[in-house]
């Protein structure tokens, strides 16, 4: 096998490599944001447990959300937090 040979496979390796990576990249960024949505969904779960358990009041959602390394979402227009 000549040098060229040998050149041309590294290329080739490297395109292929390239290839991976990149739809490892993809693949990472949908997990990312299935995370997010599963943070989400968690933190209106512990507020319901903890408005059903009869706290006296809502939960500072603020807090929870700060506990759980989440920015809460912001309300809809005219809603109170």
């Amino acid at each position: 096998m000549g040098v060229a040979d040998r050149m041309w496979d590294a290329i080739t390796t490297v395109i292929r490599m390239n290839d991976k990576v990149e739809r490892m990249a993809e693949t990472m960024k949908s997990q990312q944001q299935k995370i997010e949505q599963l943070n989400e969904r968690l933190l209106r779960l512990e507020m319901a447990v903890q408005f059903g358990m009869g706290r006296g009041r809502l939960p500072d959602v603020r807090v929870i959300a700060a506990d759980a390394g989440v920015a809460p979402a912001a309300p809809p227009d005219g809603a109170q937090r």
